[in-house]
């Protein structure tokens, strides 16, 4: 009997809805279709990816680290550069070192920067 709670709790059985306009319905509708989804599963993934997104550490997307590790490459390589040093390959190396490593961090920050203003 409580297996059968327990499977039962895992079903489906709560609907959530909300009102949309025809315009965010087509809106919805087509971006469902470009990801080859039903509009329901489309929606359903949406709303799970965002509660999983909320209890998880703050994130910042693929493409701003690589953004953000650019950044800070040019930052490190550039300024030794127009004061006239010379940077060897072991400076260098340690250079995208270190941009490795903090990439990420300063993308999340540049993120929560973005999403306060």
């Amino acid at each position: 009997m409580a297996e059968k709670a327990k499977q039962r709790a895992s079903f489906r059985l709560t609907n959530v809805s909300s009102k949309l306009s025809r315009n965010e319905v087509e809106a919805l509708d087509s971006l469902a279709k470009k990801r080859g989804q039903q509009r329901g599963e489309f929606i359903r993934r949406l709303i799970l990816d965002e509660l999983t997104r909320e209890k998880d550490e703050p994130t910042a997307s693929p493409e701003l680290s690589e953004i953000v590790g650019i950044r800070l490459m040019l930052t490190n390589v550039l300024k030794p550069l127009a004061t006239g040093q010379k940077i060897t390959p072991e400076v260098f190396d340690g250079i995208m070192v270190e941009v490795k490593k903090r990439k990420r961090a300063v993308a999340v920050e540049t993120q929560q920067d973005l999403e306060r203003a």
